[in-house]
Order: C-alpha cells, then structure tokens, then sequence
C-alpha cells in the first residue's frame, strides 16, 4: 500500500489515530477472509498427502495383480565361491554342477625394455583373431575367426612403447594392450577382449630393419608358433570354461552359462583338479510374494490412518472461551481437518468396503480373515500371520484371492484387483481426488481475488479520509487564525 500523508500538518492536534482505527476496522474482514484461505490451503495440502498415499496403495496393489509377482524363483547355492546363479520364472528345479575350468582370455607379454618411452624401430603389426590348434605331427596351426578381419598398425621409428599400446588399444582389433613396469623394466602386454577359444590371436610383424623372425627391432612384438616366429610369451592361454551340469559336458566361450539350462543363468567363479562342485537348488520366490502382500497391507494403512486422522470430530480444538477470537480459533483449526468432508469420508468408506468384502475365486479362501489379515476396529489391516504363512502353501488359490479377475461381477473380483481399478479412477482426471482439489484450488483463487478487492477499497477508503481530514486541518487552521486575529483587534478597542 502506497504511504500517504499524515494528518495535522498545521498543528491542529486532530489525532491521527482515528484514521488508523477505522482502517482497521475496514480491513478486519480480509483479516478474517485469509485465515478461512490458509484453512482451505491446508485442506488442499491434505489431498496431496491422499493422492500420494493412494498412488502408493496403487502401486502395491498393482505388484499383486502382476503375473511376474507370481512368478518369480529363488535360487540357493550350496557354494557360492563356485558358482553364483539367478534364474527366470520358468525354472524350477536342482542342478548339480562341477568345474573343471574357467573361461579365460589369450595373454602375452613382450620383452623387458627400459621404459615406457622405450623404441622398437618401424613397420607394422597384423592382429588376427582366431583359434589355435595342432596338427597330426604336433604342430601348430591357426584358424583365423569366422567373420573377423586382420588388422594392420603401422608403427613409426620415433614411436615409444607407449605410443605402440595406445595405437592398438584404438585400432578396434579385439586385442587391448597395456604396460607393466617393475624394478627390472617395463613390458608391453597384449590381452583378447573377450575369453574363448576362438578368441585368441596371433601377432605378425613386417619389421622396418628387413628381418621380421629375429628378437631385434619391431619383430620383438612378433607372436606366431605356426610359423615359429614368436618373440612375446603366451602367459595365458585362451580358453573355454569346462563344466558338468547334471553329469553332462558343457563348454562355453565365456564364465557365464545362460543357455545351458532354460531359465537359468549361471556364473562360474572357479575351477579347480578335481572339479570344483556345488549345488543349485531353484524354488519359487515365496518370501518376495509375502513381501508384496506386507507391502500392499501397509500402503492400505497408511492411507487409512490418514483418512482417520483427518475426518474424524477433534474436541480438542473446542474451547469454553465464549470470545469471538476464541471461536474464530476453534473453528479454523476444525477447518484445517477433513471433519465432515464427504469426498474423503467416501474414499474411506470405498476402501472400506472392498477390504471387508469377500471373493469367491480363490477358493477357500474368500475373506481377508481367512489370511488372518482382517481389519482392526481402527480399521487397519496386520502385515502378517500365521494365517497367511499356510496361506502361502497354496499358491494358485493365494494368487486368485488377489489378482483374480470377474468378467461379470467387479466386486467378485480379487482383492488387489479391486483396489487397484477404484484407486485409478479416484485419481483419474475426473475422478473423486483430482475434482476435489480442482474445487478447493477454484475457491482459493476466488477468496484471494475477493481479499484483493477488499484490500483496494479499504486503501482507498484512506486516502479517502486522509484528504478529508487534511481539508479539516487546514480550515481549522484558518479559523484558528482569524480567530487569533479578531482577538487581538478587540483587545486594542
């Protein structure tokens, strides 16, 4: 509000206080109106506690009437240094496992040399990738990778050991290269990227110095025993990993068997001479559908006691205080609750309704007391009991109870089912939450537009009076004036 001028500026004494007060007094109802707003506000902060409340109830609901939930399988390893596994919903079952070798990648390591910064001299590497092998002599012979191509890198005399490894490391040849150093010097190492016996490589060398057999120059690098020029040492093999599953010989080019066993994925972690052995037994994963059933109990409690809490008659807020500001209170703070608001008290009743309903699809089981999860005379539901641990025997009827659908009867549907659809709609854009805060939200703007009319005519009210009351100082100033003049005159008479 624009500051405006006092009154009394020519010493009249007119108190300026009066202006304050009738002010006041013109300003009271926006006072009033925007203590009812901040409760209609708080109403409005309580429906977002709801909708997120039910958006969890939702989704629990929705992880009982997923057939994944259902679904699902455990697996246990008798030893897990051996061998880790997950297994899909399709797989149930033991497997016995023995291995006698782990997948591994083709290593070399080249000669020592001073350093990093180290030369070899010019020419060019041809990295292929493919399987080693021997022939009926003994032999070596090399078979280069089906869909594979040889990869050259030219090397120059200024290049270092380390330009040599970071040339290769980007020449997209299935080889990585890396340098060891220790106290004796430092050596360049070639890896395959990946394990398996198709997955090996060799190593040959045009070398600038014009012999590329010899242990000088660039031909140090060289790695070929089916042509007997192999300067580097194979300190790894490649190879694949070795196992019995269910007695039976399985290979694979990597540690992880995924398709051995349908459903199943398997992690070799070590071999050993006899073969290292261990047991996987894959069951149903009870414990993650109690989980979801906990889950699903919790989210309907959280969103009860909320609803509870906040429709329900608070004396608490009644005051024997008979003054108006006391009553003024009482009812604000009842007004920042839900008493009385018959949108939550019919999603309270919904919700209600459905956990006290009953289902004929999952067989002997039909009510929430039959898994010992019946409603509590607050209304809330217990996480678990022994009831529901028999329950979990038998599955399919479990399952039912929950997720069931009825084509021709909604409320002969599965619990979960049920909660699930009403939820959606509550939240939908029509539904009983959106329009609820749609309303509240409306009539918030409204009170804030009617405070900011009420605030414009109070404030011109006072500028109103402030001129008025100026006119008035200043005639009473001019009388007070004539009259101090016709004094003075009298008193020369």
């Amino acid at each position: 509000m624009a500051s405006l001028s006092s009154v009394g500026i020519s010493g009249s004494g007119l108190d300026e206080s009066l202006i304050t007060k009738l002010v006041a007094v013109q300003k009271q109802p926006i006072t009033d109106l925007n203590n009812r707003t901040d409760a209609i506000k708080t109403r409005l902060s309580t429906y977002g506690q709801i909708q997120s409340a039910l958006s969890t109830l939702r989704d629990a609901a929705a992880k009982l009437t997923n057939p994944s939930t259902w679904a699902g399988s455990k697996t246990t390893t008798s030893d897990a240094t051996v061998a880790t596994a997950t297994a899909a919903s399709s797989a149930v079952g033991n497997v016995t496992l023995a291995v006698s070798q782990l997948a591994s990648a083709q290593t070399l390591a080249g000669p020592t040399l001073s350093g990093p910064t180290a030369t070899l001299g010019q020419g060019t590497l041809t990295l292929e990738l493919g399987s080693w092998g021997t022939d009926s002599g003994g032999a070596a012979t090399f078979t280069s990778k089906s869909g594979s191509t040889p990869v050259s890198i030219s090397i120059g005399a200024t290049d270092t050991l380390a330009t040599i490894r970071d040339k290769i490391n980007g020449a997209g040849a299935g080889v990585t290269a890396a340098i060891v150093t220790d106290a004796t010097g430092s050596r360049l190492t070639l890896s395959s990227s990946q394990t398996g016996e198709t997955n090996a490589f060799r190593v040959t060398v045009a070398d600038g110095d014009g012999n590329s057999g010899d242990a000088s120059g660039l031909s140090q690098l060289a790695y070929d025993p089916s042509s007997s020029a192999s300067q580097m040492t194979l300190t790894l093999p490649a190879a694949n990993a070795r196992a019995l599953l269910n007695g039976l010989p399985i290979s694979s080019e990597t540690n992880t068997l995924s398709s051995a066993i349908d459903g199943l994925n398997i992690t070799l972690l070590k071999a050993s001479s006899p073969p290292a052995t261990a047991n996987i037994s894959v069951s149903q994963d009870r414990d993650a559908i109690k989980k979801a059933i906990s889950d699903f109990t919790t989210a309907y409690n959280a969103i009860n006691q909320l609803l509870r809490t906040q429709t329900k008659f608070d004396a608490s807020t009644l005051t024997s205080d008979t003054s108006a500001d006391a009553q003024k209170q009482a009812q604000l703070q009842r007004l920042s609750s839900l008493q009385g608001d018959s949108t939550a008290l019919g999603i309270m009743n919904q919700l209600r309704g459905i956990v006290g309903g009953s289902t004929s699809l999952g067989g002997s089981l039909k009510r929430l007391s039959d898994l010992g999860l019946a409603p509590g005379t607050d209304g809330n539901l217990p996480t678990a009991s022994t009831k529901l641990d028999t329950a979990m025997n038998n599955l399919d009827d479990l399952k039912k109870f929950f997720m069931g659908v009825d084509s021709t009867n909604d409320s002969n549907s599965g619990f979960a089912t049920r909660i699930r659809s009403t939820v959606d709609a509550m939240l939908g854009t029509d539904g009983s939450v959106s329009s609820r805060q749609a309303a509240i939200q409306k009539q918030i703007s409204a009170n804030n537009k009617q405070a900011d009319t009420m605030q414009a005519r109070a404030d011109s009210m006072e500028k109103l009076l402030r001129q008025q009351y100026s006119s008035l100082d200043q005639t009473y100033s001019k009388y007070s004036n004539l009259a101090t003049y016709l004094t003075q005159q009298l008193s020369k008479l």
